[in-house]
């Protein structure tokens, strides 16, 4: 079971869990601030960062969720495909740690974590919402898979992506094939491109996040 740092809900009773899902080759720590600048908005949330399940090789205190080589067109695919049920055995658990429900769980992820949350997150029985920074929504390069993946689709939850134009480790084009794909699934996406940032999130994007789910979450 995979674990990583929390921070328990400002009003001192969950009625919300956000789960942060860090990049390639960080860890839990990297992301577990963001719920204290989120802890104002969503003062009834409990926030948890896992550390991915794999070390990355030849850097033990990095993670990832799944390994790269960027020599395999569908490696992505299959690494969330293989990480997925180890990510919802976790937000299961932390669910009933809370004592909360499936609809009030949010996924925020980062690179490699976004991959994640938006692949587990859509194929879940409830989600309040998802947060995806920097990342991409993985689909396979074989069609016919492709074509299937609609029946794989659980839920719709309202998606936020945010991704810099300057961003040279996941193009920011990737934004917008996403927010296409997902809109094609029927997923309801919002989405904001930060002028002058790279492969990271700017105070703008932070706060777009915080309040998409405050949002989410009151209409839940």
């Amino acid at each position: 079971m995979i674990d990583g740092p929390r921070i328990a809900p400002r009003s001192g009773a969950a009625k919300q869990l956000v789960v942060f899902l860090h990049g390639y080759g960080a860890n839990g720590d990297d992301l577990i601030s963001l719920g204290r600048e989120w802890q104002a908005l969503l003062p009834d949330a409990a926030f948890v960062s896992p550390n991915a399940p794999e070390p990355v090789p030849g850097y033990p205190a990095g993670r990832q969720w799944f390994g790269l080589t960027f020599r395999d067109p569908d490696e992505r695919w299959r690494g969330v495909t293989k990480a997925q049920p180890v990510l919802d055995e976790f937000l299961d658990a932390e669910l009933a740690r809370n004592n909360l429900p499936p609809s009030a769980l949010a996924l925020v992820g980062f690179s490699q974590g976004t991959m994640m949350a938006l692949h587990a997150g859509l194929r879940r029985p409830a989600l309040a919402a998802i947060v995806g920074y920097s990342g991409t929504l993985v689909m396979p390069t074989n069609k016919e898979v492709a074509t299937k993946i609609l029946e794989e689709i659980r839920v719709k939850p309202p998606v936020l992506l945010v991704h810099g134009d300057q961003d040279d480790v996941i193009p920011a084009q990737a934004l917008f094939v996403s927010a296409q794909g997902l809109g094609s699934l029927g997923v309801a996406v919002e989405w904001h491109l930060s002028q002058g940032i790279g492969h990271g999130i700017d105070g703008d994007g932070l706060k777009l996040g915080g309040t998409f789910l405050q949002k989410a979450f009151r209409g839940r």
